[in-house]
């Protein structure tokens, strides 16, 4: 081989060894996207169970409360007709 080739050779390495270099980065980058992606993805799931969570812990709560006056509203209502009887 003469100078040339020797010299052409070089370069043809570095080329293949540059270009190895930007496809690594380029393979890191796109994965880095594609993990925050998926990251956001299941963000969205997590922030949508933990509402649809608490909404339905509300619910029942609500329902729940609401019997529960309701007992105490009654009782009140069987108490004062109690009250009403003994001095009649």
């Amino acid at each position: 081989m003469d100078t040339v080739d020797l010299e052409l050779d070089r370069i043809i390495s570095r080329r293949a060894s540059a270009d190895l270099a930007e496809d690594a980065d380029t393979k890191e980058e796109l994965w880095k996207a594609s993990e925050r992606a998926y990251n956001a993805t299941k963000e969205e799931e997590h922030r949508a169970a933990w509402c649809e969570y608490h909404q339905g812990q509300a619910e029942r709560l609500r329902a729940n409360l609401e019997a529960l006056i309701a007992s105490h509203e009654a009782r009140a209502q069987e108490l004062g007709n109690l009250k009403g009887d003994n001095h009649g």
